[in-house]
């Protein structure tokens, strides 16, 4: 019997058919990943933004203003405040005076920790601080201040933003080396209005952060008292 070359059979082009795909082909599948990766990514942050209500939903913290509870580095997921407020919050912010007395804890400390515009200005790096109180317009709130956190002021009129210009909040950070008193007592904001709050903290992923602020911090030096960067604005 004659040999049968039908398995052996060569295309008439003289290429073998097991080759691997054409280049056309592969540049199609790796096209392929890259749009479904995108949209794996678009997708996670559409909901994040849904359930925060808040752009960009997470922050890089960037100094330890909030240590220990949050740290150099760690990723903090925030919320609108109005979304789910605790209990006797302001303007969906529970302060650290209110919370005290209802037991009502974030980052293991009384009141929420808020993310703020300091003294109103979107061009300034945003601060993460610690909610600690409401003070109304002209208020004398020196009396109601924790006395480690004013310094060395004896009274309202030896405090800077007192009385209070405005109606909102008193901030700090939960450091007590390197933030021991109120930012209304440093300078570092006025009372916080409202408004001026783009969210509260929920919780914290440890050290994905360094993802972000670590390229930037190769071709600028971190301000003196930054805490956070968000994926598309600075947050301190």
């Amino acid at each position: 019997m004659g040999r049968d070359g039908s398995t052996s059979r060569t295309p008439p082009d003289g290429t073998d058919e097991s080759v691997e795909a054409s280049p056309p082909f592969r540049f199609g599948l790796y096209l392929r990943d890259i749009g479904t990766s995108v949209a794996a990514v678009v997708l996670v942050g559409a909901f994040l933004f849904a359930v925060s209500g808040v752009w960009p939903p997470l922050v890089a913290i960037e100094s330890g203003s909030m240590e220990p509870h949050i740290e150099t580095g760690d990723m903090v997921f925030i919320m609108d405040a109005e979304r789910f407020p605790g209990q006797d919050a302001r303007h969906g912010v529970v302060t650290a005076a209110a919370g005290t007395e209802s037991e009502y804890r974030t980052f293991q400390r009384p009141g929420d920790v808020i993310v703020f515009e300091p003294n109103g200005d979107e061009r300034r790096t945003p601060v993460i601080h610690r909610a600690m109180l409401w003070v109304g317009a002209g208020e004398n709130w020196y009396d109601r201040a924790n006395p480690e956190y004013v310094g060395s002021a004896d009274g309202c009129d030896e405090l800077r933003n007192c009385p209070a210009p405005h109606a909102g909040f008193i901030t700090k950070g939960d450091n007590e080396v390197t933030n021991s008193r109120y930012d209304q007592v440093t300078g570092a904001s006025t009372v916080v209005r409202p408004e001026w709050v783009v969210g509260t903290g929920a919780c914290r992923i440890p050290r994905l952060g360094f993802i972000r602020i670590q390229p930037s911090q190769l071709w600028s030096a971190s301000p003196s008292i930054p805490v956070a960067k968000g994926p598309t604005q600075a947050v301190t």
